[in-house]
């Protein structure tokens, strides 16, 4: 189960579907072009349920659909995580949260087994429930490659789902306005343009240097209507926080566009991008990695590159972290 917003899918969605076995419940605004958007789906099932995301009421109306099902999973973006706890509640459903994986299993009745994630995904631990049940899956438990591999198969059938009205929750919160998330500061997992920054970005810098290059980093992006993210070596020195950390052992982001400042491509990095629909890759190595599987490949200086964006969008600091000339 997915919930989208303006046609938009949440990160881990087609993950979720993988895991679910290509049968999904879209939900939400543009449920069906989300629905139509997704890859590997064999079969989905549409509610467009319009502005307001009410988890509590919307739980209500799923509840005799979903039913039947033994499994129901939903990814852990901010409304999955919302809306799974409402569900198994209503539904009397055990909740198990944080899953890197996740099956039915055979029995009488059939049941589910997962592997939750535990201890700041330091431990996972082997969960056997007797029965039906609720699962958020945690984003980037599949292989990326995995979970986003191909368009749907041509057979795959796509139908509308009606939803009757949920009793109104007085626990559900009224939306008042949807606010826009302050660029800098926003969940790198819900930004839908990232631009990273790798050691290739502050060659020759010293700290101070290279951690005024990530600020003016985060500033481009922002003006860019983008989130800055890193690699592991970065945010290893300090020069940014580790909630910026992109890869396998940080954030898993699916952007539309994917700017890379010095970043080489290493597996540990790459294996946290979903599938960015463009990838911008701006490095002095034209055979690195992240070059090659760019779609545009800039063989350049990424720092003075940064420096010069940072000037044309009249960004504050566009000279930060600038080389001092060298005197005779």
């Amino acid at each position: 189960m997915v919930v989208a917003r303006d046609g938009r899918l949440p990160v881990g969605a087609a993950e979720a579907v993988a895991e679910a076995g290509g049968r999904v419940i879209v939900v939400g605004t543009g449920a069906e072009a989300a629905a139509r958007d997704l890859p590997s789906v064999t079969h989905a099932r549409w509610a467009d349920t319009g502005p307001g995301f009410r988890p509590a009421a919307l739980a209500a109306a799923l509840a005799g659909v979903v039913a039947g099902d033994t499994m129901i999973v939903l990814p852990a973006s901010p409304d999955g995580r919302d809306l799974a706890p409402r569900l198994a509640a209503t539904t009397g459903r055990p909740l198990l949260a944080r899953a890197v994986a996740a099956e039915v299993e055979d029995g009488d009745p059939p049941g589910v087994h997962a592997r939750v994630s535990r201890v700041d995904d330091r431990m996972l631990v082997p969960v056997d429930v007797r029965g039906p049940a609720v699962v958020t899956l945690a984003v980037g438990g599949r292989p990326a490659g995995h979970a986003g591999a191909g368009p749907a198969p041509s057979g795959a059938v796509y139908e509308a789902l009606e939803l009757g009205d949920g009793p109104r929750d007085p626990a559900d919160a009224e939306l008042i306005a949807l606010l826009e998330p302050d660029l800098q500061t926003m969940d790198l997992a819900d930004a839908t343009r990232v631009v990273a920054g790798g050691a290739g970005l502050v060659t020759g810098l010293d700290d101070r240097r290279a951690t005024g290059a990530f600020d003016l980093l985060a500033a481009v992006a922002a003006a860019l209507g983008g989130s800055a993210g890193a690699t592991r070596v970065a945010t290893d020195a300090g020069w940014t926080g580790y909630e910026r950390q992109i890869g396998t052992t940080g954030v898993t982001v699916d952007p539309d566009l994917y700017v890379a400042l010095g970043v080489s491509g290493a597996a540990q990095h790459t294996g946290g991008l979903g599938a960015p629909r463009h990838v911008i890759s701006v490095n002095t190595d034209p055979s690195c990695p992240m070059t090659a599987m760019a779609d545009l490949g800039l063989v350049t200086d990424a720092h003075a590159l940064l420096v010069e964006l940072a000037r044309r969008l009249d960004v504050a600091g566009g000279a930060s972290g600038r080389k001092e000339p060298s005197r005779a």
